[in-house]
């Protein structure tokens, strides 16, 4: 933009008339009454790096990913200190990172104690996982409740306990049809606590965050219950990984980003359409096809101070195709 002396002032060199200071003053006044005219990515301050979901990191999954223009990826296979420095060796070749570990569904509010014993160990070795990929953090779904009757995702009505996190209803009116959903919400709650407390002082040494997923297992399905679940650990190595469009049904994605601001640490990108006649209130659908407001959501996510990595957990379209679209979220638009 043109400064204002530049549009009234003459160049020294060049002779002008009164009558053409007058007209150029006049027209630099009526353009600074103008608004000023959006722009695009250069308009936010924090960044969202590009990444997409791969098993095994070998070249053949990523140079395809490198030549679309993706900066990373999020492995989904949990593999021994050797196959992590090889897969660490092809990404850093290419420029790219492995950023995270998807560790995914555990069991630690399972009856049985060998689960949940095996299920802390599982996780403690996508941590050492993560460490040699030169991830940040690990992806972890700590539990899932299925086979109770539970409410609608629009019929959530949530009041907890500010001091443990426990549920005392979940719609208005009668809750005793819930009664069961209740206390198994309330015994994930602590059991998560407690396995998640055993893993915090790998998690420290390693250097690797203990994202917590809140996906679709029926569990903290509100803005204000999911944040109360993260900030009672009270600590760093704990944070929240936010899937995008997990969250529609519940709430739009634009509230949780705010709700849980600083405590996201990662981000999965994909869509969902709503619609109340289907069983599960809509069904997943191509990015940018759905109900996510994604203006809002890029505006949400920038007003929180994010800038780190959005990861698209999703498929059926070419490489150029995700990327042209993640590129319009990029930009707000």
């Amino acid at each position: 933009m043109a400064l204002f002396t530049d549009l009234i002032l003459p160049d020294m060199n060049t002779s002008i008339t009164r009558r053409q200071f007058v007209h150029r003053a006049a027209a630099a006044s009526l353009f600074s009454l103008l608004p000023e005219l959006p722009t695009r990515a250069a308009s936010f301050r924090h960044r969202i790096r590009q990444a997409m979901i791969v098993a095994e990191v070998t070249p053949q999954a990523m140079e395809p990913l490198k030549e679309a223009g993706f900066e990373g990826v999020e492995t989904t296979v949990v593999c021994s200190e050797s196959e992590a420095q090889k897969g660490r060796a092809v990404a850093e070749k290419l420029g790219m990172k492995v950023h995270s570990v998807l560790r995914g569904w555990m069991d630690y509010n399972s009856s049985d104690p060998s689960k949940v014993d095996s299920s802390i160990e599982k996780t403690r070795d996508s941590l050492r996982t993560a460490h040699v990929y030169g991830a940040s953090a690990i992806l972890l779904v700590p539990c899932r409740v299925e086979g109770l009757p539970m409410p609608k995702p629009w019929d959530f009505k949530i009041d907890f306990d500010s001091k443990n996190g426990h549920v005392s209803r979940v719609v208005d009116g009668d809750n005793e049809p819930f009664a069961g959903y209740i206390k198994a919400q309330n015994k994930a709650t602590d059991m998560t606590r407690a396995a998640v407390e055993k893993l915090i002082p790998l998690a420290e040494q390693l250097k690797v965050i203990i994202a917590i997923e809140n996906v679709w297992n029926n569990l903290w399905v509100k803005p204000d219950l999911f944040r109360h679940l993260i900030t009672s650990f009270n600590n760093p190595w704990v944070k929240a990984y936010f899937d995008i469009g997990n969250h529609v049904k519940y709430a739009p994605p634009q509230d949780w980003i705010r709700a849980l601001g600083s405590l996201i640490v990662k981000l999965h990108v994909k869509d969902f359409k709503l619609n109340r006649e289907e069983e599960q209130g809509g069904k997943f659908v191509r990015l940018r096809d759905g109900s996510v407001d994604w203006p809002a959501v890029r505006r949400a996510i920038d007003e929180v101070g994010y800038d780190g990595w959005g990861t698209i957990e999703d498929k059926g379209l070419t490489l150029a195709e995700f990327k042209r679209r993640f590129d319009l979220i990029e930009a707000g638009e």
